[in-house]
């Protein structure tokens, strides 16, 4: 198994259950994808560096997990399709 960070930058124009919504959808595939949450930061509406989509404000989230190595594919391609993800990234962490 590997560690993983997904990050997700949502929509700030949305509710916050509809906000929460997207969170637990996106952990939802990562335990469909074999996946094991271990940690969820929220770190709140920031300014972005550019406007995406027309927004310049967007609320940001990492996801930590550990799964192997097929699952990060599987994870994206379902997070990519989502409504009111602004942005998404994720990445393996090294072994520190």
């Amino acid at each position: 198994m590997n560690k993983y960070e997904l990050a997700l930058v949502v929509n700030a124009k949305i509710e916050d259950d509809a906000r929460a919504a997207v969170v637990e959808k996106a952990k939802e595939y990562i335990t469909r994808a074999g996946g094991t949450i271990t940690e969820v930061e929220e770190w709140g509406k920031k300014k972005l560096a550019y406007e995406i989509q027309k927004m310049s404000d967007g609320f940001f989230y990492f996801i930590q997990f550990d799964a192997s190595a097929a699952a990060p594919a599987q994870i994206e391609q379902k997070v990519r399709i989502m409504d009111n993800v602004l942005r998404f990234l994720c990445v393996r962490k090294d072994e520190a």
